[in-house]
């Protein structure tokens, strides 16, 4: 599988047909023509005119928006590749009108297709470029010497600032080619992380292939060990299910969740440069952001806040509003009075009730039923009601003032507040289910006197949550991507849930990572709050960012912090760098900058990784050393490759180099030692291509030992 340069060496194999003597030449045409084919395409956008097709301002408007998105999907990013790939099918597949309908060099019979990441055809509408999504593109990731999938042979390019320079030729249906490992996709993969995360639309493997194709009907979740790249396969799902199902997610509407603002800024570019730019993002405080959070639980009243006992507290503290009717309702309309008897008004309200409907569906549905009663009498009477007198006698005073005595009306955060304010409407509410330990816990020691005023917590918007959605519905989405879920509480799932109910869910995560203390222990359980029992399952143990060594050195934790899952590996030829440095702790400080600048001396960002407590000693120590810093999420560049990252937002990262200061710290700054070692399990697998351990104080069991000595040397 012989790479090609700018001067490509002999090839083994005859030029495929039309190539010429110099195919990377011909390649390089190719884009050309294919980029100036996407501004005409662009140009073709901006040249509409809707002013004589639209009936009025608001079709104007909303044309004009689809046309905006349109042309700034088409935008030609200077440095990102139009195309990646190629495939020489060995018989000319058929290509649906979405795709073109004919062959990348625009004839209809045409066996050549160029894959990138966005649909590009020439004035006639032939297709010069294929949408990695699209059903012919697929081999290009599954195709194998095992089963070619009718290709003669798969091309790889490599670029360099944008320019096309190298490319390397798989000849699937060639007995006489071994298979080997792809120079160019291992190039790619150990490029340097200097700035946001990218996209991996080049490098996708087929085990990652199969989940992000997977049908949108069903739920799927990625159990993914570090660096095997289960981030990117959801964010590529999506791009994927929004090629596969554009006018269906268009209206229902897609959202990608993940677990704090400077991952989603690190994400934040994925999307867009895959031509998708109407995904939204949230992370969970901010999707049952009701209230504003000013206070922190302590992790023994988050731990009960979280757990999903909570939902059946509220619900029936909810309904716990519900009076039985004690008196009955008369009705005047003109000369004529109507009774409903008391039993009858039992008998709705019981029927309500038993429904177990949402309460506010079930408070509107109440005065229909009433004075569909009255309507009743009204016939028997001899009168001919019709809807205009079931309405308007739904909107009677009497009945007004009845469905406000039997039901009345109920505000989520005054609930929650009275919940946690009041220790007996509490323990009334939470009898059988939290014993009386726990509901001391969760009860504040001040009770607030408004909503406003109260010092809320995290754990207590998402109970706020709940609780609005047991009064109304809330609106489902078409596709949700929530990532990093191992850290979730049994009550943010269903929060999650609650967002897809009519739609499906990617979950993405690794239990061995969970480093809260309400985390669940397996994905079946998580699966089962947020309302998707017995969704797929899948595995990702392959890694394809960190290094063997790194990896084979954080799997020592795994017996400890997640038993159940197997050790991952890593497909890189590169072993990477790895170090593990034993210093004095007077000496500790001084070799973490020294750390630093080796690893600034290197090619790619930088992460620092330390315990919080650490934080503003070792920025004021950067700061007298002169090595400037920035904070996590924050883009790097030429200038500022070094991220100064606490431990508790080292999740999702990852960086080049990373130097990690003082483990036995980082585990002492979680409230077990089991959370600790999670946490330290995440700190270890941050980089890509080299790790730098720093310690004064003696390193857990679990990796001291064995081993250390060769990683010492390394």
């Amino acid at each position: 599988m012989p790479a090609h340069a700018q001067h490509p060496v002999p090839h083994p194999h005859a030029p495929a047909a039309g190539e010429g003597a110099d195919p990377l030449r011909n390649e390089r045409d190719h884009l050309a023509a294919s980029r100036a084919a996407l501004r005409a395409m662009r140009a073709d956008a901006e040249a509409l005119n809707i002013a004589d097709v639209t009936a009025n301002w608001v079709n104007a408007k909303v044309l004009q928006g689809e046309i905006d998105a349109r042309i700034k999907a088409l935008a030609d990013l200077a440095h990102t590749p139009l195309f990646f790939g190629r495939l020489d099918y060995l018989h000319a597949p058929g290509l649906d009108p979405s795709e073109g309908g004919a062959g990348a060099d625009g004839g209809p019979g045409d066996e050549n297709f160029y894959i990138g990441r966005r649909h590009v055809h020439d004035a006639h509408g032939d297709p010069m470029v294929i949408d990695w999504r699209a059903p012919v593109s697929q081999p290009f990731y599954r195709a194998s010497k095992k089963d070619p999938m009718d290709l003669r042979m798969r091309r790889r390019f490599g670029y360099t600032g944008g320019e096309l320079t190298a490319y390397e030729d798989e000849h699937l249906s060639d007995p006489a080619e071994a298979e080997r490992t792809s120079q160019l996709l291992q190039a790619e993969i150990e490029r340097p992380r200097v700035g946001p995360m990218r996209d991996i639309v080049a490098t996708i493997q087929p085990e990652q292939d199969e989940i992000v194709r997977a049908g949108i009907g069903g739920s799927v979740c990625v159990q993914g060990a570090p660096g095997t790249g289960k981030t990117a396969v959801g964010l590529h799902r999506v791009a994927y299910l929004l090629y596969a199902h554009r006018e269906r997610l268009a209206r229902s509407g897609t959202l990608v969740i993940g677990p704090n603002d400077s991952f989603l800024r690190y994400i934040e570019q994925v999307l867009p440069a895959l031509g998708e730019l109407e995904v939204k993002q949230a992370t969970v405080d901010s999707l049952v952001g009701h209230v504003e959070v000013r206070a922190r639980d302590d992790a023994a009243a988050a731990s009960v806040k979280g757990d999903a006992r909570m939902a059946e507290v509220l619900r029936r503290a909810v309904r716990s509003h519900i009076t039985p009717p004690e008196e009955a309702c008369m009705v005047v309309r003109g000369s004529r009075r109507w009774r409903v008897p008391v039993y009858e008004l039992q008998e709705i309200v019981e029927e309500l009730r038993e429904r177990d409907i949402r309460y506010g569906a079930a408070r509107e549905a109440l005065p229909q039923r009433i004075a569909h009663a009255v309507l009743v009498r009204m016939e028997q009477a001899g009168e001919a009601p019709d809807d205009r007198v079931q309405d308007a006698v739904a909107r009677n005073a009497a009945v007004k003032a009845a469905v406000k005595a039997v039901w009345p009306p109920v505000d989520p955060a005054k609930l929650v507040l009275r919940l946690l304010g009041d220790a007996e409407f509490l323990a009334a509410h939470a009898e059988g289910l939290l014993t009386p330990e726990e509901q001391k816990a969760v009860l504040w020691a001040k009770p607030a006197r408004s909503v406003k005023s109260a010092k809320w917590s995290s754990a207590d918007a998402v109970l706020i949550d709940e609780a609005m959605d047991l009064v109304a519905r809330t609106p489902s989405l078409g596709h949700v991507v929530l990532d990093e879920a191992q850290d979730l509480s049994p009550m943010q799932y269903r929060a999650v849930g609650r967002r897809c109910t009519t739609g499906s869910v990617t979950v993405l995560g690794d239990i061995a990572q969970g480093t809260t203390p309400w985390a669940t222990d397996t994905w079946e359980e998580a699966l089962g709050h947020m309302g998707k029992p017995g969704s797929v399952v899948e595995e990702l143990t392959q890694g394809f960012r960190v290094p063997r060594e790194v990896i084979a050195y954080a799997s020592r934790l795994l017996p400890a912090i997640a038993p159940d899952l197997r050790e991952a590996t890593s497909i890189r030829e590169s072993a990477g760098d790895f170090e593990i440095r034993t210093v004095r702790p007077e000496a500790l400080d001084a070799s973490v900058l020294a750390a630093c600048h080796d690893a600034l001396g290197k090619e790619g960002s930088v992460g620092l990784i330390v315990a919080d407590a650490r934080v503003p000693g070792l920025r004021a120590a950067l700061e007298e050393d002169g090595l400037r810093c920035l904070a996590p999420g924050e883009e790097t560049s030429a200038e500022a490759r070094l991220t100064l990252v606490p431990a508790t937002l080292a999740k999702g990262l990852e960086y080049d180099y990373v130097v990690l200061d003082e483990p036995a710290a980082i585990v002492d700054g979680e409230p077990d030692e089991r959370t600790g070692l999670r946490r330290l399990y995440v700190c270890l697998t941050r980089p890509v291509s080299g790790l730098t351990v720093i310690h004064a104080a003696d390193l857990p069991e679990q990796l001291a030992g064995q081993g250390d000595a060769a990683a010492r040397a390394c």
